[in-house]
């Protein structure tokens, strides 16, 4: 389905999520988030130790670049994460997507409305795709490298938890929702019955 950019006739209000208003759900999904970076942390220990990550082995020189390679694309990261969700939004037929930062969510949003297999493509487009390349890259980097790109990954699905958060809820709601997502929060609409 294309996007809508008016509500059609007979559609009503009946969910609104603003992680930026809402302490309580932005505390909900920041605890999922923690939870998934310790549950990806802890089974990985075994196979590379996080000590790598750490090592002066190669010198102090080493050390710095990695770590400033991973600050560097973390940043990366979050840039290419909304662009992902915008170009959906864009494959969707938005006409204009909105690009921002609040100082704790970057965000991606539209004045269009989705329908809802089209808004869970967009939630999750950016977690599945950087998802498959973060893993073919962690694959063939040198074990001193391993945790760098790990962390990507890390900030990958527990940085989705909010995309996750709205897909399961969503998920549960009738087929014919259409979701207007304005960054940071969205509302839900569906026919009146």
């Amino acid at each position: 389905m294309k996007a809508l950019n008016t509500l059609p006739d007979g559609y009503s209000q009946i969910y609104e999520i603003d992680l930026q208003k809402n302490k309580k759900k932005s505390l909900l999904v920041n605890g999922i988030a923690f939870i998934i970076s310790v549950l990806m942390i802890a089974p990985m220990c075994f196979y590379i130790p996080i000590t790598e990550l750490f090592s002066f082995r190669e010198g102090m020189a080493q050390y710095l670049i990695r770590f400033g390679v991973l600050l560097g694309l973390l940043i990366i990261y979050m840039v290419l994460h909304e662009l992902v969700h915008g170009i959906t939004m864009k494959l969707c037929g938005t006409k204009k997507v909105r690009y921002g930062f609040t100082g704790m969510y970057a965000f991606a949003g539209s004045d269009d409305y989705y329908d809802k297999k089209s808004y869970i493509t967009i939630a999750l487009a950016p977690v599945v795709l950087w998802g498959v390349v973060i893993a073919i890259v962690n694959f063939f980097v040198p074990r001193e490298w391993f945790w760098v790109v790990y962390f990507l990954q890390i900030m990958n699905i527990s940085g989705a938890a909010g995309d996750m958060y709205v897909t399961f809820k969503f998920a549960k709601m009738p087929k014919d929702i259409l979701v207007r997502d304005h960054g940071v929060g969205m509302k839900v609409y569906s026919k009146n019955n």
